[in-house]
C-alpha cells in the first residue's frame, strides 16, 4: 500500500467513513510506517480540536437526505480535474486547513459546515444523554446511552434467532458494540439513527425491519414514513410499507405517505404494494381522487387496470 493513498484517506478514517477492508489496510500500514502514523496523529489532534467547538446541530431529516444525495452523486460522478478534486476531496481540504489558520477560523465561524461528522441528532425531542462505552468494548442493557454527537454511523445490526436480543455495532472514531432488547431505549435510538442516516442499505433494511415490530411508537412511525418517502433503496421502502400497513385506515399521515408512494415512487413493486394497501380505504375522498387519476393516465397498464377495478366497486357519488 502506498503512503500517498493512506494520506489521502486518513481524514475519512478519522471520521469513520472508510469501509472495513480499507480501514484494516490503513491501520496495518500505519503500524509499520512512522511518517503515516505521524500524519494520522496530526489528523486526530485536529479532529479533537474541532470537536471542542460547539456547533448548531442540523435536523436529522436534512442531514440524512443530504448524506444520501451526496452518496448518489459520488457514485455517478465522473472523475474530474484538479479543481473538482480540490472541491470534493475531504482529505485534501483538511490538510489545507491544518496549514492555513485563516481558513480554519472561517470554518469554525461557519459552524464547521453544519457539523460534519461531529453532531448527529437522532430526533428532536430526545434529551441529551451522557456516557460512552470505552473504545472497543461492549455495552449491555442498563449501561449509559452513547452521546448522540459521538455516533458517526451504524455498522451492522443482527438479531439472535429465537430471542429478543439485538446486537448493534456502531462507529464513533472506532467501532463499538451494544446489545439489548427491542424495548431498550438505547437500542431504539440506534435503530432510528440507522434507519435515517446510514450509508449501508443493508443496515437500513435490517433497522427498518426491526422497527416494524414497534410501529406504535410515534418516533418509529415517523422513521418508517421517512424511509418510505426518502430512502434510495426500494427494498427498504417496501419494508417501511409493510410496517405502516395497519395504520393506513386511522392515520392520515400514513395514508398520505402511501398515496405519495403510489403516485411518485420509481419502483413498480413499491407502487403495486401501495395500491394493495389502500384497498380498505378506497372510499376515502383523497384515495378516490388518486385512483381516478391513475385510472385515467397512469403509465403502468397494471396499475391503471387495478385502479379502474377498485373504482368500479365504489358506489356512485351523488
Amino acid at each position: 500500500m502506498k503512503c500517498e493513498w493512506v494520506r489521502e484517506n486518513i481524514a475519512l478514517h478519522v471520521y469513520g467513513e472508510l469501509a472495513d477492508d480499507a480501514r484494516h489496510e490503513l491501520e496495518q500500514h500505519v503500524a509499520r510506517c512512522a511518517d503515516c502514523a505521524a500524519e494520522l496523529k496530526a489528523e486526530q489532534e485536529f479532529h479533537a480540536l474541532l470537536s471542542q467547538t460547539q456547533a448548531e446541530e442540523p435536523s436529522p431529516n436534512l442531514l440524512a437526505a443530504s448524506r444520501m444525495k451526496l452518496q448518489e452523486s459520488l457514485e455517478t460522478a465522473e472523475q474530474g480535474g484538479f479543481w473538482s478534486r480540490l472541491a470534493f476531496d475531504p482529505a485534501n481540504w483538511l490538510r489545507q486547513v491544518r496549514f492555513s489558520p485563516a481558513l480554519a477560523s472561517a470554518i469554525l465561524i461557519a459552524g464547521f459546515a453544519g457539523g460534519i461528522g461531529t453532531a448527529y441528532k437522532v430526533f428532536d425531542r430526545q434529551p441529551q444523554v451522557a456516557g460512552v462505552t470505552p473504545t472497543g468494548t461492549r455495552a449491555t442493557a442498563g449501561e449509559p446511552n452513547p452521546t448522540e454527537s459521538s455516533i458517526t454511523g451504524i455498522q451492522s445490526i443482527s438479531q439472535e434467532p429465537g430471542t429478543n436480543k439485538i446486537d448493534i455495532k456502531y462507529n464513533t472514531v472506532s467501532t463499538q458494540e451494544t446489545q439489548g432488547s427491542l424495548t431498550d431505549q438505547r437500542i431504539q435510538q440506534l435503530l432510528l439513527f440507522a434507519a435515517r442516516n446510514n450509508y449501508n442499505s443493508g443496515v437500513r433494511m435490517d433497522s427498518v425491519d426491526l422497527l416494524t415490530q414497534k410501529p406504535d411508537l410515534s418516533q418509529v412511525r415517523d422513521a418508517l414514513i421517512y424511509a418510505l418517502q426518502y430512502d434510495t433503496n426500494p427494498g427498504v421502502r417496501l419494508k417501511a410499507l409493510d410496517g405502516l400497513g395497519r395504520f393506513v385506515k386511522d392515520d392520515v399521515r400514513v395514508r398520505d405517505a402511501v398515496l405519495e408512494a403510489l403516485v411518485n415512487d420509481s419502483n413498480p413493486g413499491v407502487r403495486i404494494e401501495a395500491l394493495r394497501m389502500i384497498e380498505p380505504v378506497k372510499a376515502d375522498g383523497s384515495v378516490r381522487g388518486v385512483l381516478m387519476a391513475l385510472a385515467a393516465k397512469d403509465s403502468s397498464q397494471y396499475i391503471k387496470s387495478q385502479a379502474r377495478t377498485m373504482l368500479a366497486q365504489l358506489p356512485e357519488i351523488d
